[in-house]
């Protein structure tokens, strides 16, 4: 039994299951927005604000600390610790009464979910090696489709039969049974291998300041090019991603319940497919050759934002659905070989630290402005085009990706140098 539970299979598939409860609470909030815009009696700048910078800012920040303290400490109880904390908050949002109150909630769920995906990268990144590495990372994104299935299938049923406030209770629960399983079935190689010298500081070599570790991230031009790139994708995505199901809600008039469903097949299966299909192509047919592979996540940033003007420019919700089937598709696709070649091209003692970085960047860009953005254009243009006022705001996001794109080629030309100096042990100026 302890040799099952030691194995890096189930390590990853432990971190994936963790990874589909973490942030559940984000698609769920965004299908049941018209249901708390009318309960608190809310408008759509306010619901911007909390399912956008309230979360971002404190899922930020927070999430720095959190990534420092996993690239020097025990990894495996930082994640059963904040996995417990999020989901005792994810159950808490079904009591509140007011914006405040639910304001306050969210950002404690913001602070439990910054610890779960920089020290899962760091511990990946720990157990397979440079070609395994993006068929890994692409396992572990899996979860984030997977997680479409507690955000919108669950959420959507449990809403219709017991309405918005018991439907995050029921969502928060299972994420504490997950905490306990991690922090009694895994081990951290770091503490492994300081039980095997006697010693305790052998898991904790001495770290680099904050500021010389920015620095360096920084004037690295792959990283720094990765990371305008996922910022800027985030942006777009996150302002499309939370405003979707309301604007399906509002144009079609679909009920919480088939909405799920229809985000489950699209989101959650289609993310599944083209998460793990990118992963495996990077790993076997692009294997240790990361400027191929930028330059083909380039090209599919450039199809995923045409394909999605059609989204808002069908008049048929079918027609619609399958555009976003395409983009679901190849936009999961990415995330394998993009988190892979992050891990790639830092030193080890940078891996969580790197990822809270672009998590930062990426939740203060793109999860704290872009449905702020979207509710503020869609309440703009309102006088103008009255309920088709959300369609013409989301049209108005699609092109965004292709900015992302150009990123991702300026990466692709410094690629090569840059994994060659991490390998070849470059140090911290």
């Amino acid at each position: 039994m302890r040799r099952l539970f030691a194995g890096r299979n189930y390590l990853l598939l432990l971190l994936l299951i963790i990874f589909a409860f973490n942030g559940m609470d984000s698609l769920a909030v965004g299908l049941v927005l018209q249901n708390i815009k009318s309960d608190l009696h809310l408008s759509d700048t306010q619901l911007g604000v909390l399912t956008g910078i309230a979360f971002s800012i404190f899922y930020s920040v927070m999430g720095i600390p959190i990534a420092r303290w996993a690239d020097r400490g025990n990894r495996v109880t930082i994640i059963a610790l904040t996995t417990a904390i999020w989901s005792v908050m994810v159950a808490m949002c079904g009591l509140a009464q007011s914006f405040a109150q639910l304001l306050l909630i969210r950002i404690g769920v913001a602070v439990g979910e910054a610890g779960c995906v920089p020290p899962a990268h760091s511990l990946i990144a720990d157990h397979f090696n440079r070609a395994e590495r993006p068929r890994a990372v692409a396992i572990f994104m899996i979860g984030a489709s997977l997680n479409t299935v507690l955000g919108y299938f669950a959420a959507g049923w449990l809403n219709e039969f017991y309405g918005w406030r018991r439907m995050f209770m029921l969502l928060g629960l299972p994420g504490v049974g997950l905490a306990m399983l991690a922090f009694f079935t895994l081990r951290d190689p770091r503490r492994m291998q300081s039980d095997r010298t006697n010693d305790p500081s052998a898991a904790l070599s001495d770290q680099a300041p904050f500021s010389r570790v920015v620095r360096f991230l920084w004037n690295q031009p792959t990283f720094r090019h990765l990371l305008l790139a996922y910022a800027v994708a985030s942006f777009f995505a996150f302002g499309i991603l939370q405003w979707q199901p309301s604007f399906f809600v509002r144009s079609y008039g679909i009920g919480t319940g088939d909405l799920g469903t229809w985000f489950v097949v699209i989101y959650g299966l289609g993310g599944v497919v083209g998460t793990y299909a990118g992963g495996v192509w990077a790993s076997r047919k692009a294997a240790n050759n990361e400027r191929l592979q930028l330059r083909t996540m380039a090209l599919g940033y450039c199809l995923f934002g045409v394909v999605s003007v059609f989204i808002y420019f069908a008049r048929n919700r079918y027609v619609a659905f399958g555009a976003m089937t395409l983009t679901a598709v190849g936009g999961s696709a990415i995330a394998g070989p993009l988190f892979a070649t992050l891990q790639t091209v830092v030193p080890l003692r940078m891996r969580a630290t790197s990822i809270a970085i672009i998590y930062m960047c990426a939740n203060l860009i793109g999860l704290g402005l872009g449905p702020l953005a979207t509710g503020a254009l869609s309440d703009a243009l309102r006088p103008l085009l009255a309920q088709d006022s959300l369609r013409y705001a989301l049209l108005i996001m699609c092109p965004g990706y292709l900015w992302a794109a150009w990123h991702l080629l300026d990466a692709s030309k410094t690629v090569t140098r840059d994994v060659h100096a991490v390998t070849s042990g470059v140090s911290i100026p």
